[in-house]
């Protein structure tokens, strides 16, 4: 996918979930992986605690990183919680190119949802 491409798609997804979430601005990569997670949960909750939202964000980025087969879903535990085991080692990659690889494997997580409903 190309700069331009991603610049797009991305900022696709966050007036969804700007949308979605009622907000006046748009939501960093942060909020999306957060909104990932619940997604992959399946369940919301208004009063998550920090360590519940640092878990759903973990969610999100093993669920991502399983189109490429870095990880693979293990299934749920006892309370419904997805857990995902590494399968492949990750290349070595700076932020700003683990930025561009989780972005663009949201943009396509969103289109499967979107793929999905209708």
């Amino acid at each position: 996918m190309e700069d331009w491409e991603l610049d797009f798609e991305w900022l696709r997804v966050q007036h969804i979930v700007q949308d979605a979430m009622r907000r006046d601005n748009l939501p960093d990569l942060n909020t999306v992986l957060f909104l990932i997670g619940i997604q992959e949960l399946g369940r919301w909750r208004k009063d998550f605690n920090k360590e519940e939202k640092q878990d759903l964000m973990h969610i999100a980025v093993c669920r991502l990183l399983c189109y490429d087969g870095y990880y693979e879903f293990t299934g749920r535990d006892q309370d419904g919680w997805p857990h995902f085991k590494q399968a492949l080692e990750m290349p070595q990659q700076n932020t700003v190119q683990q930025e561009k690889y989780l972005k663009i494997n949201a943009v396509r997580y969103f289109k499967e949802l979107e793929n999905e409903v209708e």
